[in-house]
């Protein structure tokens, strides 16, 4: 469409005519940008969103107790119940995934660090621990870590390519952070930006905001929209063009991620998984953590809201609660099963919507901010790939190990960067501890680097009969 007499019959025809309202009033350059705007959305798409959005609203949310059932034992690992000799051979056979180049890593990262008192992508923030880096180096420095471990066991050299999803705000400081920080020591070749889409804000009657008089309002279409954005930025191309076969997919605010758990993608892989969900067990019954279960023989993750009370508290004969697969938003997939959703699946995402107060333009051009919610911003989530799954899986692990997400600033009680580093020094000290080391008494403040130990291995000959001040910060010799 390039007549503006076609596009706006195009736009009258889906009840968005009124994207051009200002036209006659904007400058050459505006009106361009404008158009572009129009094309790169798919109005007929967006709008069909939109009506099934609004149905989400106008429904009462139906509890789901009576089409509930916990997650079969038969696809239920558990790390705390399971032999050591078989989390060896987790681990042996993922480190040998990881050896041969077939394990790739998809981080979440559009988010900004707003709620922590910074403008920066969130991958950027500093926790404050001893060694001030970054949420990217601690990363970054795990995947370096973890190749020494697979090559150490193979004798060949290793790599783990690193997809990292920004959004369209946190795409170029991202890029210009790791160009600054020499990739943390990573080969740039394998470390693989692309942008999330983006979804327009509409007012609760169905009209696409304009947050300027020639510019479209937009939002992030959620962490399910790496879906799409593999597709659409050849990024499954590429997945496929270097071999890999098996993806560990996180967010970047979990200080305690396990990068590439070989652990988890050998037991994964040895389960025959296409799809799984790591997660924690739920502190209480009221603990606001999507839980992994199944709905009419459908795997899905269902949130406390969904859910009546009596179910929440239900247990088992061991004391453990029934619906207890805490979701934390951090998943093994395989490439076929990516392409798959991408290619076939991903219209049928469900859609999630949020009532949010959205700055729009008035009748006179004015940009305005309202009080209360004005219209609704729609997303899609990573785990509503689940009930697409042919062989799904689930690996419980121990949150005071691997579960420390990092949402809030300080002002807040939990999930803040004062819980985050306690995580941190508590876990630390464990594998301390573990190794043959001691603290004097009193509060502790220890950190291991990644490129010293990946999870509490090799420590014995640095810490064994020791005994340590706080604070304490092994590094590794070239750091």
């Amino acid at each position: 469409m390039t007549d503006i007499a076609e596009i706006k019959l195009f736009l009258q025809e889906h009840g968005q005519e009124h994207l051009l309202q200002f036209w006659d009033k904007l400058s050459k350059d505006d009106r361009d940008e404008l158009i572009q705007d129009i094309k790169e959305i798919n109005i007929p798409e967006v709008v069909s969103y939109f009506n099934r959005s609004s149905e989400i609203l106008s429904d009462d949310q139906e509890k789901l107790d009576d089409r509930l059932k916990p997650i079969p034992s038969s696809c239920y690992g558990s790390y705390s119940r399971t032999p050591s000799d078989l989390l060896a051979n987790y681990e042996e056979i993922g480190l040998r995934e990881i050896a041969e180049g077939r394990v790739g890593v998809l981080l979440m990262a559009g988010g900004q660090g707003t709620r922590l008192g910074s403008f920066n992508p969130k991958g950027m923030y500093d926790v404050g621990l001893p060694s001030h880096k970054s949420l990217y180096q601690i990363q970054a420095e795990r995947i370096r870590k973890l190749c020494d471990l697979a090559e150490e066991r193979s004798g060949n050299p290793c790599i783990i390519t690193w997809f990292i999803m920004t959004s369209e705000h946190t795409m170029a400081p991202t890029e210009e952070f790791f160009v600054k920080n020499n990739y943390f020591g990573l080969d740039k070749n394998n470390v693989i930006f692309f942008e999330q889409g983006l979804l327009p804000c509409f007012t609760f009657d169905g009209k696409i905001i304009l947050d300027k008089p020639h510019k479209i309002s937009l939002a992030p279409d959620g962490n399910g929209g790496i879906y799409r954005a593999l597709r659409d930025k050849q990024i499954l191309n590429i997945i496929d063009s270097r071999g890999i076969k098996y993806l560990h997919s996180h967010s970047v605010d979990n200080v305690l991620v396990k990068v590439a758990d070989p652990v988890f993608i050998g037991y994964c892989v040895k389960k025959g998984a296409d799809c799984a969900g790591k997660v924690v067990e739920k502190a209480f019954p009221a603990e606001p953590l999507g839980v992994v279960c199944s709905v009419d023989g459908k795997y899905q993750v269902v949130e406390y809201s969904e859910i009546t009370h009596k179910t929440a508290e239900m247990r088992n004969n061991d004391g453990r609660l029934t619906f207890s697969a805490g979701n934390i938003c951090n998943h093994f997939f395989t490439a076929d099963f990516l392409r798959r959703i991408a290619e076939k699946h991903e219209p049928e995402l469900k859609l999630h919507v949020a009532k949010k107060k959205i700055k729009y333009i008035d009748s006179d051009g004015k940009r305005c901010e309202p009080e209360k919610p004005n219209g609704i911003k729609i997303e899609k989530f990573i785990f509503d790939v689940f009930p697409f799954s042919k062989s799904l899986v689930v690996w419980e692990v121990n949150r005071e190990d691997e579960f420390s997400a990092l949402k809030n600033g300080d002002s807040a009680d939990k999930d803040n960067p004062t819980s985050a580093r306690k995580d941190v020094y508590s876990l630390h000290r464990r594998f301390i501890e573990a190794a043959g080391g001691k603290f004097e008494d009193g509060p502790v403040v220890c950190e291991i680097s990644p490129l010293v130990s990946y999870a509490g291995e090799g420590l014995e000959p640095i810490v064994s009969g020791k005994v340590f001040k706080s604070p304490l910060y092994l590094r590794a010799p070239d750091e």
